[in-house]
């Protein structure tokens, strides 16, 4: 009795497993009607097993440094409208640093044309091997935007495990 109890845990278990895994689904389109069939010899002009569309991607924002013991991502938030602020989503990876930094201390956002400001906010918690958070920079400069005029955006992170970090974005589109 206690082996068919231990079995049939064995089979429930097995078919959960199995029941949890997942395979992609074919994308079949309709099948072609009467009218839509090939004549003889003629080349069919819908393919009867089709992929979706490609879809354009989306410019990928995200842009990734790991010199030394960090790697760093970032990703920027609110370049297109960025209010009174520009505000950063910033990965901090490690095994071997503790990450309790203020990373505002350390980072500038310059642009092609000379102008540059530095980080007012790191919002993040402070220490571990994993930090996320947000880095924020004023959007003007003496009154005027920082980004009027410019083509090219580079977020530069000093003296964390590197001389320096460049993140650099065009601006054109």
């Amino acid at each position: 009795m206690k082996q068919l109890a231990i079995l049939l845990m064995v089979l429930i278990l097995g078919f959960t497993l199995a029941a949890c895994g997942s395979a992609p689904d074919p994308v079949v389109s309709n099948p072609p009607t009467e009218t839509e069939l090939p004549s003889p010899g003629q080349p069919a002009e819908r393919p009867l097993l089709t992929q979706p569309p490609e879809q354009p991607a989306a410019q990928d924002m995200t842009r990734s440094d790991s010199q030394g013991a960090i790697t760093v991502e970032v990703k920027p938030v609110s370049l297109g409208d960025p209010g009174d602020t520009f505000v950063f989503e910033i990965s901090l990876t490690t095994h071997s640093v503790d990450l309790s930094m203020d990373l505002a201390a350390f980072a500038t956002l310059t642009t092609n044309d000379g102008r540059s400001v530095q980080a007012t906010l790191w919002d993040a918690p402070r220490g571990g091997h994993h930090v996320s958070g947000k880095l924020s920079f004023p959007a003007s400069i003496d009154g005027k935007e920082l980004l009027a005029g410019a083509t090219k955006l580079t977020l530069t992170i000093r003296d964390m495990e590197a001389p320096q970090r460049l993140f650099t974005w065009n601006l054109e589109n």
